[in-house]
């Protein structure tokens, strides 16, 4: 599949996703940028923004089934993996899947659950599948986590550490609208849902050749080399306290790789790269205090560090 049509079907997902969230483009774009990179999206943002809107519109776009977890103090990692129940008819265990055997789940406000149901949840995301009754069982593919976060209420939550922070592929906020944008959702929603308009961009198959064929965009050496240095840089920068991980370096070349892809290049950019950058990153590393005391978060902090590593120049 050539770049020019993985960017055809990248636009059309985009567009879709659009009717039902509005103004959000650049969110919209690595909420699609990380679907092709078969990662895992965080939204860490206030109540009554869209987060949901914007997972069950990907849903629709792909034409997956959706499902949504209310994560609450009590739910149990069996709520959400499934456990095995007794058929007194058949006089055996059958196993009952859990909400998480869907194509996009929304896992709604995360940092409310306990810490054990929060690992049956990320061990999910990274291994693609689930374990429970001592066997395993393999999630459908593609398996796409939308977690979200609310930002501002703290009370009762148990925030996710750093190293599970490193699970997910990218972060995004959507934010309040503009004032445009918010009169748009008032005409759009008066008589009915934009949601019901959303329709299926590409199938499920189209979806994973696509995940299949990004991880083929041309990166060239010097690039590669920029990626390792913007994420070294975060190592040492003295405004981060935690820098970013080996991981991080992967996600963020499959990132560029993605946002190529969907421009229609058949190679990587450095302004790939440093689109991506802030939002590949961001969760990863730690602002100091004093920082975050000013207004600062680790989003603006990543965008000074990738201002300060020197681009390559173009190839060609």
């Amino acid at each position: 599949m050539a770049s020019a049509r993985i960017g055809d079907f990248s636009r059309q997902i985009v567009r879709e996703i659009e009717k039902a969230v509005v103004g959000k483009r650049e969110a919209v774009e690595m909420a699609t940028v990380t679907l092709l990179c078969e990662g895992h999206l965080l939204i860490e943002d206030v109540p009554g923004v869209g987060k949901t809107t914007l997972a069950k519109a990907m849903a629709r776009t792909i034409g997956g089934e959706f499902r949504r977890v209310q994560f609450t103090p009590d739910l149990l990692p069996a709520d959400i993996t499934g456990s095995s129940i007794y058929n007194q008819k058949e006089s055996e265990f059958e196993f009952r899947a859990g909400p998480l055997f869907a194509n996009v789940v929304l896992a709604d406000e995360i940092n409310r659950a306990t810490p054990k149901t929060q690992s049956a949840l990320l061990e999910a995301m990274e291994e693609g599948q689930v374990s429970s009754d001592g066997d395993t069982r393999m999630l459908p593919r593609p398996f796409f986590v939308i977690a979200t976060q609310n930002s501002v209420e703290m009370t009762g939550t148990y925030p996710l550490p750093e190293a599970q922070l490193d699970r997910f592929f990218s972060r995004i906020s959507l934010g309040y609208p503009d004032r445009e944008a918010e009169r748009a959702v008032l005409s759009a929603q008066q008589t009915a849902s934009p949601i019901d308009t959303v329709t299926a961009a590409v199938t499920l198959e189209e979806l994973k050749a696509i995940q299949a064929e990004i991880r083929q965009t041309f990166v060239h050496d010097m690039i590669k080399d920029y990626i390792v240095d913007i994420v070294r840089a975060t190592r040492t920068s003295n405004q981060l306290l935690l820098g970013a991980s080996p991981r991080a370096t992967l996600h963020l070349m499959r990132a560029a790789q993605a946002k190529a892809s969907i421009q229609g290049a058949d190679s990587v950019r450095p302004d790939d790269v440093k689109q991506v950058a802030p939002y590949v990153l961001g969760h990863r590393v730690l602002a100091r205090a004093e920082l975050r005391a000013k207004g600062m978060d680790s989003y603006d902090v990543v965008k000074q560090v990738v201002d300060s590593v020197t681009a390559p120049l173009p190839v060609g």
